[in-house]
């Protein structure tokens, strides 16, 4: 194996994302054969408290509570952000105007037109790498899915269903977290959340909705504070999105998006299922090793089980035969953020651009009108 290319990372926001990546980065030496050598070098966060988990890595050498700190620091390459929905537009525009590439968490900025001022900023500078975060369609699982569709499989598409699930909130005595207040989170509140989730797939297959009809729930109106004090909560937790979707000469078909802070039975699941007139297929995180996938035999729809292994898009040293994990998706997904950034990504499957993470705002935005209106609207 040739010398591994050296790149300094900053991470700006000390959650569970930020501890998520740190940790990705640490293990990076699973990957099998890879050109490129992450190091963490910086880390950020307003609390200084919470910078005391990356003591642990011997390789940062910066810890700051204000990010403009991180960004002056010459020797950081490329920064990776995750911070409330609020704080997007500013800091990814400080990043790029810094100089430093950019990894950004979902939904790429609050709303749709801080999308586009985001969108403006990196074509002031075209010289800077920018992706947006999504890792759940690095599964193994998911990838066959993609290989399949990307190769016409299924034959002309019937439907398709992309969908994320958990019950974080179903507990109505939780305490009200930034995610439920519509100042921090934005007013397409769920989608925001878990909407790049679901989009990734639809937007990199070229399915764009021409309309969209969408079913907004605000369940639990009201949550206590930190203090016990029952406050508004102004977001909406579930949204169901009927989208039409047209392809090239075929038939329109219809592409179901749906995202679910509360799915009772649910702890986190990814779900995704296309079907054609030549066949089908299903995948969810909730069983990881395993792809239902239909097929025509002798005449008959025949379901048959395939069981997945662990490799994705980059081999790894993992053994084939044991299953993928949260921790190794978000290994893959930095792993094809940084082969792209070094133009070595090829034909594998890569991150959300800036372009599709703007084209999610506006399938959000459609979709909160039609709720309005009670009709589709266009995106």
């Amino acid at each position: 194996m040739s010398l591994q290319q050296p790149v300094n990372v900053g991470i700006v926001g000390a959650g569970l994302m930020g501890r998520e990546v740190a940790t990705a980065i640490a293990r990076w030496s699973a990957l099998v054969d890879y050109p490129i050598r992450p190091r963490l070098v910086a880390v950020c966060d307003v609390d200084s408290h919470a910078l005391n988990f990356f003591d642990q890595f011997d390789t940062v050498r910066t810890r700051v509570t204000d990010y403009r700190d991180l960004l002056a620091d010459a020797g950081v390459d490329v920064v990776y952000v995750a911070v409330r929905h609020d704080l997007h537009e500013q800091i990814y525009a400080d990043t790029i105007r810094a100089g430093k590439d950019l990894f950004a968490e979902k939904p790429f900025g609050i709303d749709l037109a801080a999308a586009v001022r985001i969108l403006e900023a990196l074509r002031n500078h075209p010289r800077i790498f920018a992706r947006c975060s999504s890792e759940m369609p690095f599964f193994p699982g998911a990838q066959y899915i993609v290989r399949s569709v990307l190769a016409g499989e299924f034959g002309p598409l019937i439907e398709a269903t992309c969908g994320f699930s958990h019950s974080s909130d179903f507990d109505r005595s939780k305490p009200i977290t930034w995610k439920r207040q519509r100042r921090y989170c934005g007013d397409a509140g769920v989608m925001n959340d878990l909407g790049m989730h679901v989009a990734h797939l639809p937007l990199r297959f070229g399915w764009t909705p021409a309309t969209v009809f969408g079913v907004l729930q605000n369940l639990v109106p009201i949550r206590p504070d930190a203090n016990g004090v029952m406050v508004e909560c102004d977001t909406y937790e579930n949204a169901t999105l009927m989208c039409n979707v047209k392809v090239g000469a075929g038939p329109d078909f219809p592409l179901m998006l749906s995202m679910k802070r509360i799915d009772p039975g649910q702890k986190n699941s990814w779900t995704f299922r296309v079907s054609g007139l030549e066949g089908a297929a299903e995948f969810s995180t909730r069983y990881p090793k395993t792809v239902r996938r239909m097929d025509v035999y002798r005449g008959e729809q025949v379901w048959s089980e395939i069981e997945m292994g662990s490799q994705s898009v980059f081999p790894t040293v993992t053994g084939p035969i044991f299953e993928a994990g949260f921790s190794d998706v978000v290994l893959q997904m930095w792993a094809a953020y940084l082969a792209e950034r070094a133009g070595v990504l090829g034909d594998r499957f890569g991150c959300v651009t800036p372009a599709e993470a703007a084209e999610s705002h506006r399938i959000w935005d459609a979709a909160m009108r039609s709720a309005s209106s009670g009709r589709a609207e266009a995106p």
